[in-house]
């Protein structure tokens, strides 16, 4: 049944509202709502339809075993034949069946069971058997409303098809649709497997500041808000990374957070304001230590995720559109110097005296103020990244543009920076960290100077972070991945905002804000 988005119920909406209140009535409260399973049907917890339908697989068609089990869920499905009816309950791991046959209950509880609609939330005990079409089904004898539902699911073939609305109410797209579950459930296990990967390498698990004074380690507009009790201004986190190398500076040589971050900027397929980061820190690696955990942690989730995504565990050349991209194989290696020179068919450097004139020619739009540096990273993000199909290290930034890692020990121009990119989705960045202290408040002081340029967008001058550095901290490797951009690449998605199970919107009903 389609929903008004918005106002007072009306129409067929209202009647079927009234109708479950009417229902609620005749129940009662204390019918309708049980307090536990335990109360109404005597079990802590139901079978799940998963481990029933595990135990029953070689069942054959009408027939019934002595296996009496207590199931619980959302009705998703029910049929009225009369003296029988057919009801499907949808729990976490599926859909099962349930029979109830006049003959085997109470007329009171059999007649109650017509108090049940589509969305309420019931337990059933009974036998384990097959209906004559072979439907595994669970032969009721007792039953329970567990949790009356007081509006309706959405209609059956619709379903919930409106994308906004996927988004605004994803407990009905949880309900009604199989694909935001194994979204969770594949989110889930990528969690799941990298902390197991990190902790079988001795890396340790931290939990940063979210609000900061200082909102640092990377490039981006924070969100402000105010703190009474301090009576200062603070800022969500954009990154994790600065408050981790003062745990390296610290002593822990190895040492993750996955966490939130939160920047205040656009959204689009790649981009969300609040966003799920991982970032590990290695001391007495390199950006090379970080591509070969890059690698390790890519395929170890993609292997968690397959199953749950109807993919056999191993299989790492997986479907992204209309391409197969290849985890399996060593990612491939470029840099962004050699890769923009064999874009644009001549060979360039940060010395190059034509860099703007050659970003004309590719349409690709440079700021008077802007350095060789950013150029080129602009010339790569705009003729370059998109066009990366298999997973590939992209190495060797400039310098410029990295003011975390540290210079490139063969070219001073460069630092030992990379980004995975693969099927257009960047997926980490990592550093040889910077750890000379006079060399970082450099970096910091040029960011300051491009700060009336750049807006918001640069890097903060973060004193209390030089002073950590100026106690020593370890050579050190590092990497960021953001774990939703990883799943954009496993579950082939099409919006990070898919991925996030309640994205945020603007209120229902409220027009976005005219520009004057």
């Amino acid at each position: 049944m389609p929903e008004e988005p918005t106002g007072r119920p009306s129409g067929r909406e209202a009647e079927v509202l009234a109708a479950r209140r009417e229902s609620l009535e005749r129940l009662g409260t204390s019918r309708a709502f049980a307090i536990t399973l335990a109360d109404v049907l005597g079990v802590a917890e139901p079978a799940r339809s998963g481990a029933v339908r595990a135990s029953h697989r070689e069942l054959a068609a009408d027939a019934q075993t002595d296996d009496v089990v207590t199931v619980a869920g959302r009705v998703v499905l029910k049929r009225d034949m009369g003296k029988l009816v057919f009801a499907t309950l949808r729990d976490r791991d599926g859909d099962l069946q349930i029979v109830v046959n006049r003959a085997n209950l109470p007329d009171e509880d059999f007649t109650l069971f017509r108090e049940v609609d589509l969305g309420d939330i019931v337990g059933a005990t009974g036998a384990v058997g097959t209906t004559r079409k072979g439907e595994l089904s669970v032969f009721v004898s007792r039953w329970a409303m567990l949790t009356k539902a007081l509006r309706p699911l959405p209609e059956k073939w619709a379903g919930l098809q409106d994308p906004d609305l996927q988004q605004r109410r994803r407990y009905l797209h949880l309900i009604t649709d199989e694909e935001p579950r194994k979204i969770f459930l594949a989110r889930a296990a990528v969690l799941k497997t990298v902390r197991r990967v990190l902790d079988e390498r001795g890396f340790v698990e931290f939990e940063g500041p979210m609000l900061q004074t200082i909102a640092g380690g990377a490039n981006a507009r924070p969100f402000t808000t105010h703190h009474h009790a301090l009576d200062i201004p603070m800022k969500l986190r954009i990154s994790l990374e600065l408050y981790l190398k003062r745990m390296l500076v610290g002593g822990v040589d190895r040492v993750f957070e996955l966490g939130r971050n939160f920047r205040n900027e656009g959204i689009d397929r790649d981009h969300n304001p609040e966003f799920t980061m991982l970032e590990a820190y290695q001391a007495y690696g390199d950006y090379h230590t970080m591509m070969e955990l890059s690698e390790t942690l890519v395929r170890e989730c993609c292997r968690a995720a397959n199953p749950i995504l109807g993919r056999p565990a191993d299989d790492l050349v997986i479907p992204v559109g209309d391409r197969m991209i290849d985890l399996a194989e060593p990612f491939q290696r470029i840099t962004v110097l050699g890769s923009v020179s064999e874009a644009i068919g001549e060979e360039i450097g940060l010395e190059h005296p034509d860099l703007r004139s050659i970003a004309e020619r590719h349409d690709v739009h440079v700021e008077p103020t802007w350095g060789a540096g950013k150029i080129v990273q602009e010339l790569f993000e705009k003729i370059v990244e998109e066009t990366i199909e298999q997973p590939t290290f992209v190495c060797d930034f400039p310098r410029e543009v990295s003011p975390l890692a540290r210079p490139h020990r063969d070219n001073p121009g460069l630092t030992e920076h990379f980004d995975l990119v693969a099927a257009g989705i960047e997926l980490v960045t990592a550093f040889s960290e910077l750890t000379d202290p006079d060399e970082q408040r450099a970096k910091f002081e040029l960011q300051q100077q491009m700060k009336e340029i750049l807006g918001d967008e640069t890097h903060p001058y973060d004193e209390d972070f030089l002073r950590a550095l100026e106690h020593g901290m370890p050579p050190t490797g590092g990497l960021g991945m953001g774990i939703d951009r990883l799943l954009l690449l496993l579950t082939d998605a099409q919006n990070l905002r898919d991925l996030i199970m309640f994205p945020a919107q603007r209120p229902e009903g409220q027009p976005a804000e005219q520009p004057e």
